[in-house]
């Protein structure tokens, strides 16, 4: 049973599940599906609220974990000199996009799309590493080449998210976000007492960040990002031991304890980030839908795979055994954008007819799965491993 709730997970299939049937009950019942997510619980508290400004204050909060890591002495992008092309390619990732993207709205789009170009920035971490895996094979480089990517992708993306989208129904109010130091200040004072549980710093210093950015008119969804950096790395990592019976053991490091403990909840709950977001009527189909979809697809290849072969120019080598069909096929793969790009459409458009085109566009990625499987059939690339 363990092993098949472990497979469930590592092929995100919650998500998968949760999108399918937000789009299932969406079109079958609209009025039953926004009354369930929209819908009052508890004064301004709905689903939706729970979902976007609680759940997924621990989904990015694992994306710090691996940001932290990769920078971390022995990551994967330490030192620096060793993830330059990977890092590089994130910016093709990140520009690409974003000039397809005015480039369409331009040819066949309107004004009110304009603030939409966030949604097409950011790579979606666990599909493009299933997807990566089922087309290269576990053992092959580009599939590091990828979560490299992607992860870099995903802390430019948080900072997209947290600058150029902030609360469209509210004003910034700055002053709150003197609570965001305080909960840094409380963290960095828990580390230097080599506090080794987790809870004090997620559950302590992390409210207090969350109540300032909720506050401030930011998202609170990226208030974890604050305290991640202070949680003790010292000790043995949790990669590959049986979870049952550890609990803050001092052998082990509070940041690897955290990050095994959460994952699995972070993993099935979206589930329900896929209920609360992905319900789209059909109908909300538009020019905005495929210049998203057009700008992660073909933005994120051709900026991938052009600011990599710059790369090269400039003397920065390819992972071994890495050639130029792997990268381009890595851009493919890398226009799977859907977790943080349905994420940054709520704040991108007060609109709702808006909000479902982008959302539709976001969600057709999905076919870059089959689109990947074709090409790596057609540019003839070995799996390996």
């Amino acid at each position: 049973m363990a092993m098949w709730l472990n497979r469930f997970r590592e092929y995100s299939l919650p998500l998968i599940l949760g999108v399918v049937t937000a789009l299932i009950w969406a079109n079958l019942s609209p009025e039953t599906y926004e009354g369930a997510v929209h819908g009052t619980i508890a004064g301004p508290v709905n689903v939706h609220f729970l979902v976007n400004d609680v759940f997924m204050v621990f989904f990015f909060a694992v994306a710090g974990i691996e940001i932290v890591n990769s920078l971390s002495p022995g990551g994967d992008l330490n030192p620096i000199k060793k993830a330059i092309t990977p890092l590089l390619a994130t910016a093709g990732g990140i520009i690409g996009p974003i000039v397809v993207f005015f480039s369409l709205n331009e040819l066949m789009g309107d004004p009110t799309f304009l603030n939409g170009w966030g949604i097409c920035t950011a790579t979606d971490i666990a599909l493009a590493w299933l997807l990566a895996r089922m087309v290269f094979g576990k053992d092959h480089p580009a599939v590091s080449f990828l979560l490299l990517l992607a992860v870099a992708d995903d802390a430019i993306g948080l900072i997209i998210i947290a600058v150029f989208y902030p609360d469209p129904n509210a004003p910034v109010e700055p002053l709150w976000l003197l609570l965001i130091v305080l909960g840094m200040l409380v963290a960095a004072h828990l580390n230097k007492r080599q506090v080794q549980s987790y809870i004090p710093y997620i559950f302590g210093a992390g409210t207090i960040c969350w109540i300032g950015m909720l506050n401030a008119h930011l998202h609170p969804a990226l208030s974890l990002v604050f305290i991640i950096p202070f949680l003790p790395r010292q000790g043995q990592s949790l990669e590959g031991v049986d979870m049952h019976g550890v609990n803050d053991a001092p052998e082990y490091s509070t940041l690897s304890c955290f990050e095994h403990h959460i994952s699995p909840i972070v993993d099935y709950g979206l589930f329900f980030f896929g209920i609360a977001n992905a319900g789209v009527e059909f109908s909300s189909v538009s020019n905005l839908t495929w210049i998203i979809f057009a700008s992660l697809v073909v933005g994120k290849t051709l900026g991938i795979s052009l600011f990599t072969w710059l790369a090269t120019l400039w003397k920065f080598n390819l992972p071994e055994g890495m050639s130029g069909r792997d990268v381009f096929l890595a851009g493919v793969v890398g226009g799977m954008g859907l977790t943080v790009a349905l994420f940054v459409v709520t704040p991108a458009y007060t609109d709702p007819a808006l909000q479902g085109a982008a959302k539709m566009g976001a969600l057709f990625t999905v076919f870059v799965f089959i689109l990947a499987t074709v090409l790596a059939r057609i540019l003839n690339i070995k799996k390996i491993g």
